[in-house]
């Protein structure tokens, strides 16, 4: 399976989420990251179907030079605001183009509300796992998340010392996957749980008879 995303943090991010949702899928799958940019969400029409198609175009290349087998592509992309019809608009329109280009293959659109932090607010006993200090304020727990317009921000206002960065992100999953956290969110998270849906729909890959 082949993780493409904005950046390297929410790509591993992006893994530790696959890893707790789908375990079978992960065991029987080698995971691997293109550096890509993508910038799907902005894109329509002729636009967007090429785009897909040069970025599934570049997953199985880089499937074929690890020497496997491309069996999908999970991709992630912020949408820098809350849900709403812009967000239907845009996960409809590339999850639709994602999966014309992927053809047999298997693909999963992770459009994350309002970005991958907001995601990882969902899980709030992970950051004082993570660092001591980085406790989780009561009145951000159970909530909806993805109706915070800049988490990430909201994150760095919170932990100054010390400041939470975006590479921190990928280390809060890890952690919350390790204590396995990540079967139970706390609160609620649309663009999440469509993703988690979705993500539940992936066949397993069969091993070839020898």
């Amino acid at each position: 399976m082949v993780l493409a995303g904005e950046s390297a943090n929410d790509r591993r991010i992006l893994a530790a989420f696959i890893k707790a949702a789908r375990p079978d899928l992960a065991a029987a799958v080698i995971l691997t990251e293109i550096n890509d940019p993508v910038r799907l969400r902005a894109k329509s029409g002729a636009d967007l179907l090429a785009a897909a198609d040069t970025l599934v175009g570049k997953a199985r290349g880089k499937a074929l030079a690890k020497s496997g087998e491309f069996v999908g592509i999970a991709v992630h992309e912020d949408m820098d605001a809350c849900p709403g019809p812009a967000y239907d608009v845009a996960r409809t329109a590339v999850s639709h183009a994602l999966a014309k280009a992927a053809t047999a293959s298997s693909s999963v659109y992770a459009l994350a509300a309002a970005e991958s932090e907001a995601w990882l607010l969902l899980f709030p006993k992970a950051f004082p796992l993570y660092r001591s200090s980085w406790k989780i304020p009561e009145k951000w727990r159970g909530k909806d998340s993805g109706r915070r317009q800049a988490p990430k921000e909201d994150l760095e206002g919170l932990f100054s010392n010390p400041r939470f960065r975006e590479s921190d992100g990928p280390q809060i999953a890890s952690t919350a996957l390790t204590h396995g956290l990540l079967s139970a969110p706390e609160g609620t998270n649309r663009s999440y749980q469509e993703f988690i849906s979705d993500l539940s729909q992936w066949q397993v890959p069969r091993t070839p008879s020898p």
